[in-house]
């Protein structure tokens, strides 16, 4: 499967509220992503709690892997972007795009 390795950019690391924004993100796309620290388990995307068992922390590396080269990019900008510093969720609980 391909991968891109990425550095997580939230100040705080990949906890509750970045963990959720990017599993709602993967959750919407047609294509299997996983995450993982290197030489770690990877874990599904579309789930909150299995991102947050990654124990990722600000500026730690991980890989991001998916058949879908679009979807790895996806997650992959959603993982590299501080998430608590911005509002990214709408009114209706969707992500919204990175510009």
């Amino acid at each position: 499967m391909p991968s891109t390795t990425v550095t997580v950019g939230s100040a705080v690391g990949l906890h509750a509220r970045p963990a959720d924004i990017i599993s709602k993100a993967a959750e919407k796309l047609d294509a299997d992503v996983t995450l993982a620290k290197p030489d770690g388990n990877p874990v599904d995307a579309g789930s909150a709690l299995f991102i947050m068992t990654l124990g990722a922390g600000p500026g730690d590396e991980v890989v991001v892997a998916s058949d879908d080269q679009a979807a790895m990019e996806r997650i992959a900008s959603l993982v590299t972007q501080d998430l608590d510093d911005e509002d990214w969720v709408d009114e209706e609980g969707e992500v919204e795009p990175d510009d």
